[in-house]
């Protein structure tokens, strides 16, 4: 789930709480969830080395319910 500004600028991003993310995104899988420190993010667009990419800075990792209007499931955790 992806939030935009005014300008088309990405606020915010969600992932379900599911194995693949955990082990990526935080240092312990129990209850208490400490997340890991990004810089920055690459999002690349495609395999091919010539693929175009994007940096983005990372503000943070947090554990919330989404919000609704952006499209998330009432009660579930991102």
């Amino acid at each position: 789930m992806v939030q935009y500004d005014c300008n088309g600028d990405k606020k915010e991003e969600y992932r379900e709480i599911k194995p693949y993310w955990t082990k990526r995104l935080f240092n312990n899988l129990s209850d208490n969830f400490e997340p890991k420190s990004f810089d920055k993010i690459v999002f690349r667009n495609g395999y091919s080395k010539n693929s175009p990419i994007m940096v983005v800075q990372c503000l943070g990792i947090d554990k919330s319910e989404g919000t609704i209007e952006w499209g998330a499931r009432e009660g579930v955790e991102y």
